[in-house]
């Protein structure tokens, strides 16, 4: 008869021992750390209506949504995104209610990505988001929040990048271009595809923005770069998103973690969904951004309610890619216990080292004994109505 290897589908895996340990020791910290500045645990469905995402203006593609049918026939998807489902909860169980309100989650959402891409369908995401606040003040606060969450998850070598969606699109409403030619740019610059980008651009080299859009995707760096954006422009809307910026910088050298901040004025992914400043954390050994954030101040409205927005979401998988798995601790103890112990052996083992002592099964010493040997415990410990006992091995 053949065998059949019954693999997990694409994208997801299993995590065992360890891994589970890391990965919930890691979220602990982090949601911890939340919980202690004000914010509050929400959780959303895994399942949403699939209308729920049309109707925001979801920012990636339909195609990526995992989609089931339900007994009706209505289209439900798995939560692709967490971020959309507590604006549908603010816009409807909270629309009495006084803002700010900040909530943080930590929840798996669901990807249908391309085949045999390597990305994962499951992403594991602790994140905030801060409701009804507009402003500076809101925007440096979720910054230095996500500078504190990497560095609770023990990793010190990482940084944000941050941008504003203002300055694109400032620059590129100068060219007066049809919307498929912007949003060709988007990608283009997105790509960081200069030679794409310096062909699509060559029709406007008579406009304002010309210089400052061919050269966008080289603007990232320290501070001097915003500096360096303002002279590239007199937009007033464009020089006042580098102001925004400027401001930003300055509350976060006040805060002291200027080493940890970054700008890059070609982060225009999402440019419909972001309303204002956009920014990333990436760290040194990953290989893909591990959080993404971001100010969202329309999406709330498309469901009837206007309130101001922004948060961020760590991707939790990723920046545990970042770091050594924990060795499993070395079992030394076997519990053999005699009936009517049972209390006993569980509390003896309660009391010890997580993993350095398990309770045998077996229903004779020599049995526990060999077991013993099997696993690697060097004693077996002897339980019986309240005497304690020990073989070494």
């Amino acid at each position: 008869m053949d065998r059949y290897i019954i693999n997990t589908p694409e994208g997801t895996k299993d995590s065992l021992f360890c891994e589970c340990q890391d990965r919930r020791k890691m979220e602990g910290a982090i949601t911890r750390l939340f919980s202690s500045l004000g914010y509050s645990e929400i959780i959303t469905p895994e399942i949403e209506y699939y209308d729920l995402f049309t109707a925001s203006g979801y920012p990636l593609p339909q195609e990526t949504l995992v989609k089931i049918i339900d007994r009706s026939g209505k289209i439900l998807v798995m939560r692709p995104d967490c971020t959309t489902p507590i604006a549908r909860v603010a816009a409807t169980k909270l629309k009495n209610t006084d803002f700010p309100q900040r909530f943080y989650y930590n929840q798996t959402v669901f990807r249908s990505n391309v085949a045999h891409a390597g990305s994962n369908a499951e992403v594991v995401q602790c994140g905030i988001e801060l409701l009804g606040a507009a402003g500076l003040k809101a925007d440096v606060e979720v910054l230095v929040l996500a500078i504190e969450a990497i560095k609770a998850c023990g990793i010190n070598n990482f940084y944000i990048e941050i941008g504003h969606t203002g300055f694109f699109k400032a620059l590129a409403k100068e060219l007066d271009a049809p919307p498929e030619t912007i949003e060709l740019m988007r990608s283009y610059i997105e790509q960081k595809n200069f030679d794409a980008l310096k062909v699509l651009l060559k029709p406007f080299a008579d406009k304002p923005s010309f210089d400052a859009l061919n050269k966008i995707s080289h603007l990232f760096g320290g501070e001097e770069i915003l500096a360096e954006a303002q002279e590239l422009t007199n937009d007033l809307c464009a020089s006042r998103a580098l102001d925004y910026l400027k401001n930003i910088y300055n509350e976060l050298l006040a805060a002291g973690h200027q080493d940890k901040i970054r700008f890059d004025l070609g982060l225009v992914q999402q440019i419909n969904y972001y309303t204002g400043m956009v920014f990333c954390g990436y760290i040194e050994s990953a290989g893909s951004i591990v959080l993404t954030g971001g100010r969202y101040d329309k999406l709330i409205e498309t469901f009837g309610k206007p309130v101001p927005a922004t948060g961020f979401a760590i991707d939790i998988l990723a920046v545990l890619g970042c770091l050594p798995v924990s060795s499993p601790p070395k079992l030394k103890s076997i519990i053999h216990y005699s009936f009517g112990s049972l209390a006993q052996a569980l509390s003896y083992v309660a009391t010890r080292a997580p993993g350095t002592c398990e309770i045998s099964p077996c229903l004779d010493l020599a049995g526990s004994k060999k077991l013993a040997k099997k696993k690697g415990a060097c004693r077996v410990v002897i339980l019986d109505k309240e005497n304690e006992t020990e073989v070494k091995l």
